[in-house]
């Protein structure tokens, strides 16, 4: 598995894990890393089957792999407890480490995530999987940004498009892997489980997402025991990235506030 650690040092430093969506880059969270690093030991990765991690995504196992990596890389850095930041379907690998392994995870935030996928979101899945096989990766890969970004944000960011474009293209992950990985976040279902997820939760959502409706994070904070909703009104899918410092104010407030209470 491809890690990288920054911010804190030291093995007592408090740690936080960043996991991201379906393109499963560590490099998605870098408008997170240098604000967070100022009080954590920052750690992303990619996912297997994507970026510098590689590999095959496995045929079997869905989420529940996904997770066993990220108690591999866990193991390997000596994290016995850690805060676990998850977008979309890294919100689904959070929820199932957060419901199978109480205690590991002593925060978790959720970011336009789910507890079972909406009819909504599996008819982009559907259109997006028709787009790779019908008219190939450039396709899938320029449509790509229409489900992530609002409108206003992507016509005043042609060029950086363009780079992300040229990037996702040199660096696709395949089509059995993006099959794969899209086929596990439509089988996770723990709807009926959330009871049962007592980590501290954080569920944040973006009223403009057009990928995921925001109803599927007023499901996990109905459902959750322990958690708090944050519904902003712009951002869209990927609003770390599009509005990129008061998501961070956000979350640090949610991390570094103490244990007994909840900001």
């Amino acid at each position: 598995m491809h890690v990288e650690i920054t911010g804190l040092t030291g093995e007592d430093a408090p740690a936080v894990l960043l996991s991201s969506g379906l393109g499963g880059a560590g490099g998605y969270w870098a408008p997170q890393v240098e604000a967070l690093g100022r009080a954590f030991r920052v750690v992303t990765y990619d996912h297997r089957g994507t970026g510098g991690t590689g590999g095959e995504v496995p045929e079997k196992g869905g989420i529940g792999a996904m997770a066993d990596d990220v108690l591999d890389i866990a193991r390997r850095l000596g994290l016995t407890r850690f805060d676990f930041v998850g977008h979309a379907l890294g919100g689904l690998i959070g929820l199932h480490l957060a419901l199978h392994h109480p205690g590991l995870i002593r925060r978790l935030v959720l970011v336009n995530a789910w507890s079972r996928t909406d009819p909504h979101t599996e008819r982009c899945f559907d259109v997006r999987i028709a787009l790779l096989q019908r008219a190939g990766v450039g396709a899938f890969v320029r449509a790509q940004p229409l489900f992530l970004y609002p409108a206003s944000w992507m016509a005043d960011n042609p060029q950086r498009l363009a780079r992300e474009e040229a990037h996702a293209l040199a660096r696709f992950q395949g089509e059995t892997n993006l099959l794969r990985r899209v086929a596990a976040l439509r089988a996770f279902d723990i709807d009926a489980q959330l009871h049962a997820v007592a980590t501290p939760t954080l569920v944040m959502a973006t009223q403009d997402d057009l990928l995921v409706p925001y109803g599927r994070s007023l499901r996990l904070a109905e459902g959750l025991p322990d958690a708090r909703l944050l519904l902003l009104a712009r951002g869209g899918h990927a609003v770390n990235v599009t509005d990129a410092a008061p998501f961070n104010r956000h979350l640090l407030a949610f991390l570094i506030a103490p244990d007994t209470t909840r900001p």
